[in-house]
């Protein structure tokens, strides 16, 4: 062709080369454009980085499974969320009670949930409700059944007690089969001008799509409430004592009197409920004679 020369070269430099999505170079390889290449491999592997699961896992393991640190970190981008909801939270409560979550999900042979990092088994509400739930008071407000001069604020609390045979105490005779945890009630100060303070529970249930509670709730046709919403999942709930489901024991169990307690249950299985607590009882500890049993094998402590 010969030298180039000012008059067959081109007027204006030729532009860079742009390699389009799936184009092969000749040398057998295809390459992508950035923005494509990244869209790939999000579709791939979403979690990259500090988002990867098994990093994360290994933080926060380290931090103990701080849970103001990681409600902290799941705030930060929705796929910090997704990550925390589908893996963390659950990681956390595996921590603090492995014996109540080996109760809540279905385990094969009664052996434990194993923890592995993308292996979390789904539970109704979410594993972030579950882990509110356990180290979370939620306070009271004022309800149909429950008059309260003003609405008592929700707080962390450094160590709680979670009871099944305190929950076969909340369980009408029926529903004895049900599995329920409930905690030992969380002590306010007494409101102005009561004489007794106001004493807050939550609790959980094992399997509670197929309870006998959740049948006899369906049963009846109650309604679910229409200004209250769980404070650990934010589903509707509905009022046990509405329902006419508040056995006696209940009272018993919490040394109070039967018309001075109400709890609620959502759909999802949580319970919450709050009563008044005599500062000075006379009354024995006979609150499970009705049941004939007081084994506290499935008893589980939480702290942080």
């Amino acid at each position: 062709m010969g030298e180039p020369t000012q008059e067959n070269l081109p007027s204006t430099p030729p532009s860079p080369m742009i390699i389009s999505p799936k184009t092969d170079t000749g040398l057998g390889h295809t390459y992508l454009r950035t923005p494509d290449r990244n869209k790939v491999y999000d579709r791939v592997n979403p979690n990259v980085g500090i988002f990867d699961e098994q990093v994360l896992a290994l933080v926060f393991r380290r931090l103990n499974w701080d849970p103001q640190t990681l409600c902290s970190a799941s705030c930060t981008s929705r796929r910090m969320r997704a990550v925390a909801e589908r893996i963390l939270f659950f990681e956390l409560c595996l921590s603090r009670a492995p014996r109540l979550v080996s109760s809540l999900v279905v385990v094969p042979n009664g052996s434990q949930p194993s923890g592995v990092v993308g292996s979390s088994p789904r539970i109704p509400g979410g594993w972030g409700a579950v882990a509110k739930l356990l180290l979370f008071c939620c306070g009271c407000v004022p309800s149909k059944f429950f008059s309260l001069p003003d609405v008592t604020k929700g707080h962390f609390t450094p160590v709680s007690r979670f009871s099944k045979t305190s929950g076969k105490s909340f369980l009408v005779r029926r529903c004895w089969g049900d599995k329920l945890y409930v905690s030992d009630p969380c002590e306010h100060a007494s409101p102005a001008g009561e004489d007794e303070d106001l004493g807050v529970y939550r609790g959980v249930f094992g399997g509670f799509m197929q309870s006998r509670t959740r049948a006899c709730l369906i049963g009846k046709n109650v309604q679910l409430e229409v200004r209250i919403r769980c404070p650990y999942c934010g589903a509707r709930v509905w009022s046990m004592t509405a329902a006419g489901l508040v056995p006696k024991s209940a009272s018993r169990r919490l040394g109070t009197h039967e018309d001075s307690l109400e709890y609620f249950v959502c759909v999802n299985g949580h319970l919450h409920g709050s009563c008044w607590l005599a500062r000075l009882s006379d009354e024995g500890s006979d609150g499970d004679s009705d049941h004939g049993d007081d084994d506290h094998a499935g008893d589980e402590t939480v702290a942080w």
